[in-house]
């Protein structure tokens, strides 16, 4: 039985590959949201707000399915109304991805706009004052002071986020849910590898919120909690 679980244990790396990827798409995709919700444009708000809308009210399989089986349909259909002979292929490795970071950008886009809000206005209209820009003033005023009101929202979404990404075992890629799967058929011991799945699964979480707090804690010093 050892190569099977030593097969999950690749399979685990590829979990950390999607999940980090889709972090990565769901970090950018939250900070695009929530500048469109904070501009004070009535388009980019709407747009955003329809984004947050929509995504959080789909299940995840079903987006990941549309994805992975509509986006290839749709884009190959649009090639050849432009005549292109080019045919596209999503895998599931990027269908995986682009799902899951295209659903927590949603998640990520409501945590980055409330940290942001909270980050008292009078400093950012100060920095103007002094003649920063509006990015230099978000990189050196608002950014180091919003990660701290953001880092808890942030958690939990990553946590997540990271089980998730055993939804891309559905699209038949290897992760290590897939291919615990592919153990528990072919020893007929589903217990044991589903157990040691979410063994690798408890262990990853349980470094990212280790991680994560210390974060926090650091980000914290120096600001006196409520009631003292």
């Amino acid at each position: 039985m050892l190569p099977y679980f030593l097969n999950i244990l690749e399979g685990a790396l590829l979990t950390v590959a999607v999940s980090l990827c889709a972090l990565a798409v769901a970090v950018a995709l939250g900070f695009l949201g929530a500048g469109a919700k904070l501009s004070g444009n009535r388009l980019l708000w709407a747009v955003a707000t329809a984004y947050t809308t929509v995504v959080r009210g789909i299940p995840e399989l079903v987006l990941m399915l549309l994805v992975f089986y509509g986006g290839t349909i749709g884009l190959n259909h649009l090639l050849e109304v432009m005549g292109s002979e080019a045919v596209v292929d999503i895998n599931p490795f990027m269908a995986g991805v682009i799902t899951i970071g295209f659903i927590y950008g949603a998640y990520m886009t409501e945590v980055f706009r409330g940290a942001i809000i909270s980050v008292p206005k009078g400093q950012s209209e100060a920095a103007r004052a002094y003649g920063m820009g509006v990015m230099q003033t978000f990189v050196r005023i608002t950014l180091p002071q919003m990660v701290r009101y953001a880092l808890p929202g942030f958690t939990n979404s990553w946590l997540v986020l990271i089980k998730a990404t055993a939804l891309v075992s559905l699209i038949g890629l290897q992760d290590m849910t897939f291919l615990a799967k592919q153990a528990s058929s072919a020893t007929r011991e589903p217990f044991i590898f589903f157990l040691f799945t979410a063994a690798l699964f408890l262990a990853y979480t349980s470094a990212s919120l280790f991680v994560l707090n210390r974060l926090n804690a650091r980000y914290s010093l120096g600001v006196r909690k409520r009631g003292q």
